[in-house]
């Protein structure tokens, strides 16, 4: 068989990748039910989409089903530290996938990977932090002449997607996965609460019980770490600028205070606000002596970098994997994890593949209605239809073996007039 354009790290791991991710296949049954449908339907036939995505045997299993539905796919890695290279491998020798992804790879890689996939002339993007938009709207908008529409599954793409359209940039209809209902409840909540523990515990194997954690920022993913931290003992500190959110974490019990006030008690500081420069020079400057700094918001800019770099007088990397080492000029010693990163990626293997079987499935079915319904579309963000969202959650709970109730026909006319 001929391989499909790829560069990849080593196709000599693709067994191993496809060990991975039947593993994590056995976790997302909607999905596997959305392939069969697609792969006895065919909603993608002569499709092109040109994917930015993390590389891991979560992302293989939808691309799998996307390629069942008849789509041609090339897929660049949106996060060099979380690419899974015998998962990148097993895609192009395995599953007949074009790949260009390799982990650790740096910034001029990763941008030349982006237009590799773009050079594909996508018909849809499927982007994860809108790069793969921008960069074909600032840079290569000649590419984007066959293109009909895409999906952004993060807050910070669909922020940067808002911004676009506001100016009138946007090109394209782009629908935002991030802000369905089970996105946000289970991928945001539940996916980033666990997987960012289990990335700071992997790089550090701190005890979390009696310390102090700071989490920056109180969206969804905020209040998944939050519950969890306090799940294993640690004392939550929250930081806001949202006055409603902040006040959610009061009600929940969480002390919330200003960054200036909670950075010299945190032994722990999480970032996940999806903006920048949210712990600053003068945040880092009155840290303790061992606070674990990580993000998990998702670009490597919440935490001022430039300004621990030029504090630290000493820099041990790699004092464990994925923990470097700043030591101050007084001697304290602060710990950066995955590069600041995502560390629930970087550290750790992003979500369970249970979380990532409802937001997958959601971005699948939305992946075909777009393709049979963007002529209808104008550019623009847009949300997921209602009834997908609610068919993934049928399907999740099918697969668990949940039942629940249905109205009757005297509930739906009550709903449904006034008059009653």
């Amino acid at each position: 068989m001929a391989l499909p354009e790829h560069d990849v790290a080593d196709l000599g791991l693709a067994q191993a990748g496809v060990r991975r991710v039947e593993w994590a296949e056995r976790a997302m049954p909607a999905l596997g039910r959305v392939r069969d449908r697609f792969a006895a339907e065919r909603p993608l036939a002569g499709r092109r989409i040109a994917a930015c995505m993390h590389v891991t045997a979560e992302t293989a299993n939808l691309l799998r089903a996307l390629k069942a539905g008849g789509a041609e796919i090339a897929l660049a890695a949106s996060n060099p530290l979380s690419t899974q290279d015998d998962t990148a491998a097993a895609l192009v020798a395995e599953y007949g996938i074009s790949v260009f992804a390799r982990a650790g790879m740096d910034p001029a890689a990763y941008d030349r990977n982006l237009a590799t996939v773009l050079e594909r002339r996508p018909h849809l993007l499927l982007d994860d932090g809108c790069d793969l938009v921008n960069i074909a709207h600032l840079e290569r908008p000649e590419l984007l002449e066959e293109a009909v529409a895409g999906c952004e599954q993060t807050t910070t793409g669909v922020i940067r997607l808002h911004r676009m359209s506001a100016e009138g940039a946007l090109r394209l209809p782009m629908v935002a996965v991030n802000d369905t209902a089970t996105k946000r409840m289970f991928d945001n909540r539940y996916g980033t609460g666990q997987s960012t523990l289990d990335g700071i515990m992997r790089a550090t194997n701190a005890m979390l019980a009696g310390r102090t954690m700071v989490v920056a920022g109180f969206g969804y993913c905020g209040r998944g770490l939050a519950e969890r931290a306090r799940g294993m003992g640690a004392r939550v500190v929250v930081t806001e600028v949202d006055p409603v959110k902040a006040l959610d974490a009061v009600m929940q019990g969480y002390t919330v205070l200003p960054m200036e006030e909670a950075a010299p008690i945190g032994d722990v500081l999480v970032t996940v606000t999806g903006n920048r420069d949210v712990v600053r020079a003068e945040h880092l400057a009155s840290l303790k002596d061992g606070a674990v700094l990580a993000n998990s918001g998702h670009f490597d800019v919440e935490i001022d970098l430039p300004a621990l770099e030029a504090m630290a007088v000493e820099v041990r990397r790699e004092v464990r994997p994925q923990a470097d080492e700043y030591v101050l000029g007084d001697g304290r010693r602060i710990v950066l994890l995955a590069e600041g990163r995502l560390v629930n990626l970087g550290a750790a293997e992003g979500h369970p593949a249970a979380v990532m079987d409802m937001s997958f499935s959601v971005q699948a079915l939305t992946v075909a209605w777009l393709a049979e319904n963007h002529a209808e579309l104008d550019p623009g963000v847009l949300e997921v239809p209602r009834r997908i969202d609610t068919e993934v959650a049928r399907l999740e709970l099918e697969a668990l073996g949940v039942r629940i109730d249905s109205l009757t026909e005297g509930q739906e006319e009550y709903l449904n007039s006034w008059r009653a």
